[in-house]
């Protein structure tokens, strides 16, 4: 095994979207193969044909794409059937398996021939990568049923006549197949044919520490594209579940995580997912972007080519200096900093208040804001231009709204720069907008007191 070509394989089921134990699941599969200068098989699985749908294979491969991986060859089993028709007539004329002629499990009465293997009834042991000796007793699993008809391999059947045509090495996948192991060696030794290597990776579980499936839990990878991940953040996330190069680093790139890639430190235990530490991936991943780069991930996220311009209202096609340092501290996500623009940053063009926010809906006296925002005025008047800046400016008014009161003090002036009870720091938004509209829009907020 060791001196044949490393062959894997990513196999989907098409009965649902992609969520992120099958985006796990490849990730790895990717990562063994490139790591080894193998390659890797895409089969989509589709013999569960009352649910496989051709929408869902394509959304899978679209997720998988999207993520960055690729692969070498691609199958679809439903198209497979001539190559399964032989293998099961060669068991049959060598009496290791026989058609039954039974009652339908899903129509009552109605007589079906299916095809079943004639199960030796002893112990079978393997070794996998991850979980050392396993052994099976199969003699409680009976004569196994390995198609529905001539014409109709099960699941099990497919899979091992196709690794053994593709010339896949090793098996890579979650620990729930463990049990299905034990049926498909038999089914290679009835054909002759190799046994590739296992390894059964720990699943990912929910927060709750239960098994993340489609069915609970397991969130679509087309959702979290929706909700503004990196793609390259979400690989390295799903591929740290569970697996450590070793040391404290965690951030990487798909071509560093493939050099580092061995199933050998892969855990035996399964890694709960978390929404919060794969923000703190995603936002780690947003700030490595230069500017350039990060405003280009942002157009496209948001479909428009164009960004509020400071200070004005016409729009610009290109990003003020300081307004994509400001989206990539605050921002985990591309959602989050497209709603920063449409919300909070709203005050990078027109903005509009009722009066009674300056006053903090009643919390602070209009004489006492209005004397605030003439002081303010007068402290911002004499700064140059090229000193309006946000750590500048803080310098400044610092001193005074701690000696009259943090709160009657910035408060009416956020609002006056802002239009809004949630926004930046008032610092912030006066080095963005400039000293110019800084000034007016404090003028205009003491004609509304």
């Amino acid at each position: 095994m060791t001196e044949r070509e490393v062959r894997v394989r990513c196999p989907p089921s098409p009965t649902g979207y992609c969520h992120v134990g099958t985006a796990r699941m490849a990730i790895l599969n990717f990562l063994f193969a490139r790591k080894n200068n193998g390659a890797i098989v895409f089969r989509s699985e589709d013999t569960d044909k009352e649910r496989s749908k051709r929408e869902f294979e394509d959304e899978i491969k679209d997720s998988l794409q999207w993520l960055g991986l690729d692969w070498d060859e691609f199958y679809r089993q439903s198209e497979r059937t001539e190559i399964y028709r032989p293998a099961l007539h060669t068991l049959i004329d060598s009496g290791k398996a026989y058609i039954s002629e039974e009652e339908s499990k899903k129509e009552a009465g109605k007589i079906v021939h299916v095809v079943r293997l004639k199960n030796p009834g002893r112990k079978i042991t393997f070794t996998d990568v991850i979980r050392g000796e396993i052994t099976f007793d199969t003699t409680e699993l009976g004569d196994l049923v390995i198609a529905r008809s001539i014409d109709d391999p099960l699941y099990h059947f497919a899979v091992v006549v196709d690794d053994a045509e593709m010339n896949i090495t090793h098996i890579i996948r979650g620990e729930d197949h463990v049990s299905n192991t034990q049926r498909q060696i038999l089914i290679q030794e009835a054909l002759g044919f190799a046994r590739p290597q296992y390894a059964h990776i720990p699943l990912i579980l929910a927060p709750d520490k239960t098994k993340m499936s489609k069915r609970h839990g397991a969130v679509s990878i087309n959702e979290y594209k929706t909700q503004g991940y990196l793609p390259e953040a979400l690989i390295n996330y799903l591929a740290l579940l569970g697996w450590n190069p070793g040391g404290e680093r965690e951030l990487y790139t798909l071509t560093e995580l493939a050099e580092l890639f061995t199933l050998e430190r892969v855990h035996k235990a399964g890694a709960v997912f978390g929404t919060e530490k794969l923000q703190w991936f995603n936002h780690e991943h947003l700030k490595k972007l230069s500017d350039a780069e990060y405003f280009s991930r942002l157009q496209e996220f948001m479909g428009r080519s164009d960004f509020p311009r400071i200070g004005k209202v016409r729009p610009s096609q290109t990003p003020d200096a300081q307004l994509i340092p400001l989206l990539k501290e605050r921002a985990k996500t591309l959602k989050e900093a497209a709603d920063m623009l449409e919300a909070e940053l709203g005050f990078l063009g027109n903005i509009s208040y009722e009066p009674g926010l300056l006053l903090h809906n009643g919390k602070i006296e209009s004489e006492v804001a209005s004397n605030h925002l003439k002081a303010l005025a007068e402290l911002l008047h004499p700064v140059p231009n090229e000193g309006f800046t946000a750590a500048q400016l803080k310098d400044i008014i610092w001193p005074y709204a701690t000696s009259q009161g943090k709160g009657a003090v910035l408060w009416p002036l956020r609002v006056a720069l802002s239009g809004k009870d949630k926004s930046p720091d008032p610092f912030t938004i006066m080095g963005l907008i400039g000293k110019e509209c800084a000034l007016a829009r404090i003028a205009s907020a003491l004609e509304k007191l």
